[in-house]
Order: C-alpha cells, then sequence, then structure tokens
C-alpha cells in the first residue's frame, strides 16, 4: 500500500508540471539541481527499465518537454518496447537414464539459446563436435554416424588450448557446435567440459538475451561425473576420452548404448519499458525537413544486485545515477528548454531522445534507430550526453565520435575558446553508449562525458558528489553546438571513423586481452603494476598508462598476478568493463572495452 501511496503522489507531482510555464529559459545550476534531485531521489529507486519507478522517471522528462512546447511524438511521446531482465530454468527441466534422475544446476543446466522440448533419445559421443575440411585441418566427428533424432553429447572449447592462434577457434564456438549437431540430424546437445578446460567442472550461468532466441533444439550443459555416467556402458571416461583426442587428433565417436530422455524449460522474463521522444519543429521551409538528435539514458541499476552490473553486486541498495545519467539527463531538459525558448531562430528540426535500457545494452537507441518514427537519412546528427555531472578540476571533457564528421573537430575547438573547458578527443564513432546506434546508420555523432570516477555503478553515486558549476559550463558548450549544427547552411559530412561494431575475429574464449604488460616480478599484493602498454589495444584505448596499478576489475580487488588473471579469465571478448588503478596515489576508475 504504501509503495502505492508513494507512486501515486509521483505521478501528482509530474501532473504539476504541466501548469508550469518556462519562467528562466537560461541553464542554471538551480534548475539542473532540481531535476537531478528528482530523478535521483530516493523514491525513483534507481529508475531500473520496466519498474513504475522508471515510469515515473520517462513521464518526468515527458511533461517537461511538452510543458517547454516540445510535441510528443511515436505513441504520445513514448516509443515502448520489451527487454528481458532475466533468464529462468523452469521447473519443468529435467534429466534422467535408466535409474539416474538428475537435479537442476547440480548435475545440468540448459543453455539461454536451448529450445523448449522433450527428447528421449540414444546418446552419440561426438568428441569435440567438429566438421571440418581446410586446407589445414579434415576433422568429421560426425563422418560414418547416423545420428539423425539423436542426442549428441561433445566437449566444449577444443583440444588445442594451449595454442592462442589454433584454427580450432573459430570452430569452438559452442553455439555453433549445436548447429553443426543439428544440422547432421541431432534432436539434442549434451555439452560437457574436458579436465583440461575447467578442472572445477562448474555449470555456465543462464545469461540474459535480448535476442529472445533459440537454435531449435534442447541444449544442455552436463557435469564430466553424469556423463561418465552416459559412458558407463562404453568403459570410458571423459578425462580418457579428452586425452586420446588431445593426443592423437583424430575423431573418436561411438554409440553410448544409453537412452536419455530430458526436457528444456528456459523462461524469459520480460518487462516493458520506453524511451521518451519529442520534436521541436524547426522553421526553414526546406531544413525543418532534417533533424538533429539530443538525447540520453534515464534508466539505471535500481537496487544492483548480481543481475545486474553493479560494481557491488553483493550490496541491495538504491543505486542513485546522479551522474550516470541524471546529470546528461539534467543537461538535455536545460538545453530543451533554451531551445524552445529561442524556437523562432531554429532551421532544422530537433528531436529529444530519454533512451531507456541503456544499462542493459543500449536497447533503447537501438531500438529507436531500428523502429525510426522519422526517415533515419533525414537525421543529420546526434548528440549524446552521458556522465557529465563530474567535471575534474582539470576541466577536462571527453568528446567521443569527433571523426564521424569532417567538420566536427574544427566546430567543437572553435566554440570552446574562452571556456573553462580543455576537450580530450576520441575519434572513433562507436563507443558504449547510445550514439554508436546511430553512428552504424551512418550519422554524424558527438558523445560527451565527464568520465568514470569511484562512485561508477555503486550506490554512492550520489547527488552531493556532483560539480553543477562545471554542469554548467558544459551544458552552455553542449547548447551552442546545438545551435550551430541545428543552423549550419550544410549538414555536416558523414565519414566513417572507427569500426561500427564489434571485432567478430575468432579469438579464445577464454582469454581476453588487455593490452599491458603486467609486472611479473615479487608482488606486494597491493595491485598489479602495468609495465607498459601495447599502443591501439584496449588499455590504451581506455586511458591506462604505465605504471598504473590495477587494484580491481569490475570493482573485484586485484592484490596481484595471478588474482588478476583469474578475474581476466571471468571476462568475455568484447566486453566493456571497469579498472580501478592507483596513479600517483590517487585512486581513478576506468570504461574499458575488450578487444574481440
Amino acid at each position: 500500500m504504501k509503495k502505492i501511496l508513494i507512486f501515486i503522489s509521483l505521478i501528482f507531482f509530474i501532473a504539476s508540471c504541466n501548469q508550469v510555464n518556462i519562467d528562466n529559459p537560461e541553464i542554471t545550476k538551480a534548475e539542473l539541481r532540481e531535476h537531478i534531485e528528482f530523478l535521483a531521489s530516493d523514491s525513483l529507486k534507481g529508475r531500473l527499465p520496466g519498474t513504475p519507478e522508471g515510469l515515473v522517471a520517462a513521464q518526468y522528462i515527458g511533461n517537461k518537454l511538452e510543458q517547454f512546447g516540445f510535441t510528443p511524438i511515436a505513441d504520445n511521446g513514448y516509443q515502448y518496447f520489451d527487454v528481458v531482465t532475466e533468464v529462468i530454468a523452469g521447473d519443468k527441466n529435467n534429466l534422467e537414464f535408466g535409474d539416474f534422475v538428475g537435479t537442476l544446476n547440480d548435475d545440468f543446466i540448459p543453455y539461454n539459446y536451448s529450445a523448449n522440448q522433450t527428447v528421449e533419445a540414444n546418446v552419440i559421443f561426438a568428441g569435440y563436435g567438429f566438421d571440418i575440411e581446410t586446407d589445414n585441418i579434415k576433422w568429421n566427428d560426425y563422418k560414418d554416424l547416423d545420428i539423425t533424432g539423436k542426442w549428441i553429447m561433445i566437449l566444449r572449447a577444443d583440444p588445442e588450448l594451449d595454442n592462442p592462434d589454433s584454427e580450432f577457434i573459430r570452430y569452438s564456438n559452442e553455439r555453433s557446435k549445436v548447429l553443426t549437431a543439428k544440422d547432421n540430424g541431432a534432436a539434442g546437445v549434451l555439452l560437457v567440459s574436458g579436465y583440461e578446460l575447467d578442472k572445477s567442472d562448474e555449470l555456465t550461468k543462464l545469461e540474459k538475451d535480448q535476442t529472445e532466441s533459440n537454435l531449435g533444439i534442447p541444449v544442455f550443459h552436463i557435469k564430466r561425473d553424469i556423463a561418465d555416467k552416459i559412458l558407463l556402458k562404453s568403459g570410458k571416461t571423459i578425462a580418457d576420452l579428452e586425452e586420446q583426442l588431445n593426443k592423437n587428433m583424430i575423431p573418436n565417436s561411438f554409440d553410448c548404448n544409453t537412452i536419455l530422455k530430458a526436457t528444456s524449460d528456459v523462461n524469459f522474463k520480460k518487462v516493458k519499458t520506453q524511451n521518451v521522444v519529442a520534436m521541436l519543429p524547426g522553421n526553414d521551409p526546406i531544413l525543418k525537413d532534417e533533424f538533429i538528435v539530443i538525447g540520453g539514458h534515464y534508466d539505471h541499476l535500481g537496487l544492483g544486485g548480481p543481475s545486474t552490473s553493479s560494481r557491488m553486486p553483493d550490496s541491495i541498495a538504491v543505486h542513485f545515477g546522479a551522474d550516470d545519467n541524471a546529470s546528461g539527463i539534467a543537461s538535455i531538459i536545460e538545453i530543451a528548454e533554451k531551445l524552445a525558448d529561442n524556437k523562432s531562430h531554429l532551421q532544422r528540426s530537433v528531436i529529444i531522445i530519454a533512451f531507456g535500457a541503456e544499462e542493459i545494452g543500449t536497447i533503447g537507441s537501438k531500438f529507436f534507430t531500428s523502429n525510426p518514427v522519422v526517415d533515419l537519412k533525414q537525421i543529420k546528427a546526434m548528440v549524446n550526453i552521458d556522465m557529465v555531472g563530474r567535471l575534474k578540476e582539470s576541466k577536462d571533457l571527453f568528446v567521443g565520435g569527433v571523426g564521424t564528421s569532417v567538420e566536427s573537430e574544427n566546430i567543437l575547438n572553435n566554440l570552446v575558446e574562452g571556456r573553462d573547458l580543455k576537450l580530450g578527443i576520441s575519434y572513433n564513432g562507436f563507443g558504449p553508449s547510445d550514439h554508436s546506434a546511430f553512428y552504424v546508420e551512418d550519422i554524424p555523432v558527438f558523445f560527451f562525458s565527464t568520465g568514470a570516477h569511484s562512485d561508477y555503478h555503486t550506490p554512492f553515486d550520489v547527488i552531493d558528489k556532483l560539480n553543477f558549476e562545471g554542469l554548467k559550463v558544459l551544458t552552455d558548450y553542449i547548447y551552442d553546438l546545438s545551435i550551430e549544427i541545428l543552423n549550419r547552411d550544410q549538414i555536416l559530412t558523414f565519414q566513417e571513423s572507427g569500426p561500427k561494431g564489434r571485432s567478430t575475429a575468432p579469438t579464445r574464449g577464454s582469454k581476453v586481452k588487455l593490452g599491458i604488460m603486467p609486472n611479473f616480478g615479487k608482488s606486494d599484493n597491493n595491485g598489479l603494476r602495468i609495465d607498459g602498454v601495447t599502443p591501439g589495444g584496449a588499455a590504451y584505448k581506455g586511458g591506462l598508462l604505465k605504471n598504473d596499478v590495477i587494484v580491481a576489475i569490475e570493482g573485484k580487488s586485484i592484490h596481484n598476478i595471478y588474482e588478476y588473471m583469474s578475474r581476466m579469465g571471468a571476462l568475455k571478448p568484447g566486453q566493456t568493463i571497469t579498472i580501478d588503478v592507483m596513479r600517483e596515489e590517487k585512486k581513478e576508475v576506468f570504461i574499458i572495452q575488450l578487444d574481440e
């Protein structure tokens, strides 16, 4: 009842905002604070997508824009979409053979791409599940086997785990193995970890998958001792078979003579969330049909926990997200208000978008570009404002995407003259925020941020730690940039600057590359010192330097090289992570996108 009353009171508060006119169109510290106080309040509980509090945050933004004279577009100013918040192994999961009945999460677990089906059939052991014929490799685990309608049991990974340049890597992806088995007629797949791959034999975790796709057949990860029970009639064990395959490098497939019945039950827990979308029309008879998008995400991590990207996953508490990204939304609202007051002077039209579900994969921006409410070809630039509340004493303002138009750098440099700002420029258009969805559509982008900090993705990202003087200075700057590109005679000239997505090059799954030379000498257990940074690598791009001391990865402590290697081994290629370092006795946090 208390939650309902809070929600109703918030709705009444928002409704009252519609009665307010634009009293002060100028960008002010007081109004910036007012927006953040609301968005990063206890009552909004971290603005988690799909929650009543997340909806209230969206309505706050939408009502402000409408109050300023913006026209709501899409569905009355909201663009709704579903997101997967959790993948759950349901209670129908079952695996049994002979007198054995498996226990979910102890003996077996379905994969998130497993089809919800029941299969009762014989089990065939098919080595690593390869069907390869190249100039250098000829390995077919299915040769002379009739596997139609059968369960296929295969080893994860490949026989050359110690070779980072192995040609088997491109064939070791588990989804690819499942598809190969399916193509050969398999009705289901049982994946098992060899001893060399995983001595502890941990079952995989069900991971969120926004595609909600499956591969058409049931797929399970089973423990080695369960696999050995299935193999009992053959007189062989997984350890024996792995050793033989890795030594002889030739297939060794056979019928296990065991009938197995299993049911896969994978459920995608979904919630509805939304983008906030509103437009202010331009005045030029021709240019008004061209659009500049100004946007940023309003969602955050709610109460945190292990299912989120909280850097304190064991702490269930409000993750206020004052900087990430209430600061960016406050900046956008103030820019929108000032643009509305000067609407008679705007040549092009401006679209304001507050994106939902950025924190779980930039889903809102991807949904918008996949389901645009205007012609994407008429969007001539996108300005993304994300984490701009902590301008440091050095006055460094990071600007990404500067290479995505021929004119961007000159415009930015001309506008920064006379301001108490120092630009840190990155030319790449692709990055871990909402501008990337526009860059891949050949739209010039600008990405503004004051950078990460030790409170990033923790409950300590609170309003009292924001620099409101700095927020006002940079918001004025972004406003002037917006006016420049809205009113310039010629559109910005798009050019590619960096890849338009993550690399798909094959990589050893359990070995990601940070691009540093770690110190292998005697450890004082106070972290891992970086002895060198590889130019062009993930660490280099993310800002790490020689002599930095890594003390945490994803909020988990690093005391020595062994802990560093263990933490890195749990990461995935292409993943975006945080790294805490000590630099000249000062702790700093960097957001790093691992190479793939």
